[in-house]
């Protein structure tokens, strides 16, 4: 086996969701040997694995899309009987550009569903997008790892992470043999940037002679929600400018913004763009995915990256990159066509979709609020509100003797705490020290997808297991 492959660690897919998926099998065999009904996977921010509903006109789209006879003419008022004539149409445009779902489309994409996407940057930036630009990927992670491999030219190549960080980062920067340059985000500051903590880093990575050449930043924030102001992106891009950093900015939270009229989504393109031709050589990827916001089609893993002031060369060799795997999956790049451009004011579906999606984000938006107030009541536990993306990460001060409970199997304490929580609980919660957080501290990641009539009795379940933790490792 190759040793970079033993390196790799991956938090949200680890230790504790295997035990999870352990406990959900003893479920099926004998219950009798746990204390709860059900596994709670929050591990990971995957909607609909919790039963958020579906978008209808996409999954109408999309059935059309797989089984095409339903198409045809000698079958239309049938099909009209249960599909809309928006759904239908738009199905028979996407049909007539791909051809067959079952065959391979191009490397980079389906060209129509790519000059969607651009036209979608177009309306959300205001500035122009290049459909050559952009490549459909397998969800966003996919767009991530190839970049990041197309970056790396040694062990010395040094890629600037937050910390905490989503482990897709550190795992492929493991991966590619590059190094991870960490910059801390200040918790006491709701998870803030300062380009003066970004300087230090990039100074002390370049001391040692490592080659930093770019810049993650990831916003809305996973694990921590956190949303960037305007004025806080434009000074990155202005230090990643000065410092000659490539920025890879993750956006797939975009439409998950719970605060909008103080913290509204502005994209790294639209803040670059707005700057002025002083920044034209200014290099940005920037990401998105149909896993998150109000779609959560985790499964059908659409994805797509925009490179903006890349050199034609590299283009050419990010293309042959893309060619090795042939082509994305057809499905997913269907749902980032119907993420990108969904029913409008005056189409048939239009109502439905607009209830549909205010529903969901309306839920998450309570949900949000009411995990962080649980955690904030809980003895030695505070938690900052999330004002983006799909997690609570709160912070919890453990009793020395946990601690040393913890020491005494060998794991680092918020893993042993999480492990507590899993098998008192059934929930599945991911420890701090699986993202990174600063020496000294303990954190754990939860989403807030738990389905909403079940929300408080999920809330209070954590807490009577917190109130016997802390009694049992009591100093």
């Amino acid at each position: 086996m190759h040793p970079l492959i033993r390196r790799v660690e991956y938090a949200v897919r680890g230790a504790l969701p295997i035990r999870a998926e352990a406990l959900a099998q003893q479920l099926k065999v004998d219950p009798s040997k746990v204390n709860f009904d059900k596994v709670v996977f929050c591990n990971i921010g995957n909607p609909q694995q919790l039963n958020q509903k579906p978008i209808t006109f996409f999954r109408q789209v999309a059935s059309l899309c797989e089984n095409p006879e339903l198409l045809k003419l000698e079958n239309r008022e049938s099909v009209s009987k249960l599909y809309p004539y928006d759904a239908i149409a738009r199905a028979e445009v996407l049909m007539k550009n791909i051809g067959s779902i079952g065959a391979y489309s191009h490397s980079k994409g389906i060209s129509h569903i790519r000059e969607n996407v651009a036209k979608f940057l177009e309306r959300r930036d205001g500035y122009a997008a290049d459909p050559e630009n952009i490549f459909l990927t397998q969800g966003a992670s996919e767009g991530v790892q190839r970049i990041l491999q197309i970056i790396t030219q040694n062990n010395s190549t040094g890629i600037m992470i937050p910390i905490p960080q989503y482990p897709l980062y550190s795992a492929t920067l493991s991966l590619v043999d590059a190094a991870a340059v960490p910059y801390y985000l200040n918790e006491s500051k709701a998870w803030g940037l300062e380009v003066k903590d970004l300087k230090l880093s990039v100074d002390e990575a370049r001391a040692k002679g490592v080659d930093v050449r770019a810049m993650v930043i990831i916003n809305p924030g996973n694990p921590t929600g956190q949303c960037l102001s305007e004025e806080n992106i434009r000074e990155i891009i202005q230090f990643c400018h000065d410092e000659n950093i490539i920025i890879l900015a993750d956006e797939v939270y975009q439409t998950n913004t719970y605060q909008p009229e103080r913290l509204p989504f502005h994209s790294f393109k639209k803040v670059l763009m707005s700057m002025g031709p002083d920044y034209e050589g200014q290099e940005l990827f920037s990401f998105h995915s149909t896993s998150k916001g109000m779609i959560g089609e985790c499964g059908r893993r659409g994805g797509y990256f925009e490179a903006v002031n890349i050199d034609s060369l590299i283009m050419e060799q990010m293309y042959k990159i893309a060619s090795i795997s042939l082509c994305p999956n057809v499905h997913g790049q269907i749902m980032v066509d119907l993420m990108t451009n969904p029913p409008v004011e005056g189409d048939e579906s239009y109502p439905q979709y607009k209830a549909e999606v205010e529903d969901i984000y309306q839920s998450l938006k309570r949900r949000a609020i009411k995990l962080a107030k649980n955690f904030n009541s809980l003895e030695g536990v505070t938690c900052n509100d999330a004002e983006g993306a799909m997690y609570c990460f709160p912070r919890i001060r453990l009793p020395e003797k946990a601690i040393e409970a913890a020491k005494a199997q060998n794991m680092p304490a918020d893993s042993f705490y999480a492990l507590e929580m899993l098998n008192a609980t059934g929930v599945c919660v991911i420890p701090g020290s699986g993202f990174g957080q600063e020496s000294g501290t303990y954190h754990f990641r939860s989403t807030f997808l738990p389905e909403e009539h079940l929300f408080d009795d999920f809330c209070q379940g954590i807490a009577d297991f917190h109130k016997k933790f802390m009694n049992k490792y009591k100093d």
